[in-house]
Parts: C-alpha cells; structure tokens; sequence
C-alpha cells in the first residue's frame, strides 16, 4: 500500500472535505421526517401498542443481521478500488436505482399497513445496505476487505441527532470512535479461519451495536408512518428520504476514509474540526 501523503491538504482536497462535513453534520433524520409527516413523533409511537415497540426491536436485529450477512458474502468488488484513489475518475454509485427499490418497498408497506412494516425492514435495510458499499466503492474503498464491508454495515450508526438526543451533537469522529473498535474487532475474527464466523463474539458486539443506533432511526421512521399520512405516497416519500439520508451519511463517511488514506488520519481529522466550526449550508 502507498504511504499516505503527509502535505497539507490542497484546495481540492479541503473542498472535498468540506463537502463532507456538511453531509455528515446536518440536521438528523427525525427532523426532516418530522417535517415531511407534519406531526411530533411522540404521538406516533403513542399510537403502537407495547407488543410493536418488541416487535420492531426484533425486527431491527434481524433486518441489521441480514445487512451484515449481504456485506460478508456479495459485497466484494476487489478490483472496484484499483486505480480509483488517485485523480483520475471514479465509477458513480447508482443512487437513483437503489433509492427507486427502496421508495417502491416504503410504498407497499404504506399501503398495506403498519404491519407490512415488519417485512419491509429487512428488504429495505438490504437495498440500503448495497446502495452503501456502492457509494463505497465509488469512493475507492476495497470492497474485497472484511474492515471494508463492516465499515459499511457501521454506517447504519450514523444517523445523525435523533429525537432523543439532547440539543448537543457529538460530531461524526466523536460516532466513529463508538463503532471503530467494534468493527477492528469483528474483521480480525472473521479474518481467522478457525473462527471466521458471524456467530463470533466481535461480530456479535458489532451486530448489537448497529441495531442498538439503527433502532432510533427505524422507530422515527416506524413513527411517520403510524401518522396519518397518505398511504403508499406517504410510505414512499419517507423511504425516500430514509435512503438518501444514509446515502448522504455514507457519501461523507467515505469521502473522509479515501482523504485518510491519501493524507493521512491526523490531518484529515484537524481539518475536518476547523471546517465543521465554519458555518456551511447542508450538501448532497
């Protein structure tokens, strides 16, 4: 691997940065589907009786465990990366076909019901999950690496403010730091024979800490939808922007992780601080 270039970042990475920051620093999920659904999410989840609130919770686990099953077994594309972390041009990710899936799966739930819910999730979960790693790899991320495909299951931690959260954000490294440990641990046992497995402990501290982060966002989702909006066109509209929320978070999360590797941890960090001090509008 070539060393990282420890020089300054130039114009052109610092923009690129910028653009980072001001994806992975905006407004949560929960308020733009607050916005969307015109009502507090309190009193959709008022709305659920006791055996839902299990329910997702189960269904959250499952649908993190499937994610992580597709990010072990198909999400390799070794030569994805080749060529594609210097200047020259990358592959695009395809958003748009990974966001119609997902709008096509919040559609028929939306009609269907609260209940088709519970096998919306993992399908939709699944989409999102090959729309990540094909951001990844549009950013130069070596797909045929287990940290790679962990790192984009981790993505489903950064949701950004919740509404649960109090008025102060911790910032996206403050998020990583939660994850990146986890996801060291889980790539060294799956990179062991002996116990390269996804029941291993690491995988499975992994696995309860996405769907521990990712449950606050299905429940706000889960929220809109038990609010009274129109049916499939609403279940469509916040799938929408469920998908885009995570494509924008999986967008900044990789534009850093490529800088990282070409100048280095430490520089990328410090300047990604000063910038995020700096007022900037959202990005996508």
């Amino acid at each position: 691997m070539t060393p990282p270039d420890l020089r300054p970042l130039d114009d052109s990475a610092r923009s690129e940065l910028k653009r980072a920051v001001a994806l992975l620093e905006h407004p949560g999920l929960a308020a733009r589907m607050a916005d969307l659904a015109g009502k507090p999410f309190e009193r959709g989840l008022a709305r659920l009786p006791a055996r839902w609130h299990r329910a997702l919770t189960r269904a959250t686990e499952q649908a993190v465990q499937a994610a992580l099953r597709l990010a072990l077994t198909t999400l390799r594309n070794p030569a994805a990366a080749a060529g594609s972390e210097g200047d020259g041009p990358r592959p695009a990710a395809a958003n748009a076909w990974h966001r119609a899936g997902v709008i096509a799966t919040g559609a028929g739930a939306g009609f269907f019901g609260l209940p088709a819910l519970m096998l919306e999730l993992p399908l939709t979960t699944t989409l999102m999950m090959r729309s990540i790693a094909d951001v990844a790899r549009s950013e130069g991320a070596d797909l045929g690496q287990d940290a790679t495909r962990l790192d984009c299951v981790a993505v489903l931690m950064l949701g950004g403010p919740s509404t649960a959260d109090d008025g102060s954000s911790l910032g996206y490294f403050a998020a990583r730091e939660a994850f990146a440990q986890a996801v060291q641990q889980a790539a060294r046992h799956l990179a062991a024979p002996a116990i390269g497995h996804t029941a291993s402990p690491a995988v499975l501290r992994l696995i309860a800490l996405v769907a521990d982060r990712f449950g606050l966002q299905v429940s706000e989702k889960l929220a809109a939808q038990a609010l009274p909006v129109i049916g499939a066109a609403g279940g469509a509209a916040i799938n929408a922007l469920f998908i885009s929320h995570f494509q924008a978070m999986a967008r900044g999360h990789f534009i850093v992780r490529r800088l990282e590797r070409r100048h280095g941890p430490q520089l990328v960090q410090q300047a990604y601080a000063q910038l995020r001090a700096e007022p900037a509008g959202p990005a996508r």
